[in-house]
């Protein structure tokens, strides 16, 4: 700008400066272009960047819309399983009352060393527990005890639940 003024206002005389300051003038307003070029793209990848985000952004809450839905949703969930858990364990406190102390020790154990289960039904000639079937020979046996006798699976050593479903 100021080297424009300078040549317009015919105060440089020397051809040489003046041709050499119209060289300057014309190699500043090429940078000045190339200037604009690259603002204007830096403008472009700045919205552009901008939009992203946004997009990002909006995504994210809904991501974590979803987590907080599923967060309270297994929340809830966990409530009722502590309530039945609580429930079964007060069932369990009152049947075990009325269970001989000789068998509830048999089952405790067997219930400790068969990971959480110590007896089984018996339930067409296959126990429950292990999913094998007795032969005939076991199967004759547990037929042949007595009611309040404790029967137990020759396979996974469960105490074998009888019912009238038994097929016995």
């Amino acid at each position: 700008m100021r080297d424009q003024q300078r040549l317009d206002s015919g105060a440089v005389s020397s051809p040489k400066d003046l041709e050499n300051l119209q060289r300057e003038i014309t190699s500043l307003a090429k940078r000045q272009g190339d200037l604009e070029d690259i603002v204007l793209e830096v403008m472009e990848r700045r919205e552009s960047a901008q939009e992203r985000v946004a997009e990002l952004t909006e995504r994210a809450s809904a991501v974590q819309a979803k987590t907080d839905d599923a967060t309270a949703r297994r929340d809830a969930a966990q409530a009722d399983l502590d309530r039945d858990a609580a429930s079964v364990g007060k069932e369990r406190e009152l049947v075990a009352g009325s269970v001989p102390a000789d068998l509830l020790k048999l089952y405790e154990k067997l219930r400790e060393q068969q990971g959480g289960v110590g007896a089984a039904r018996l339930y067409q000639r296959k126990c429950e527990g292990c999913h094998i079937e007795l032969n005939i020979t076991e199967l004759n046996e547990v037929r042949a005890a007595a009611a309040d006798t404790v029967v137990r699976c020759e396979n996974c050593r469960r105490i074998l639940v009888r019912t009238s479903e038994s097929g016995l």
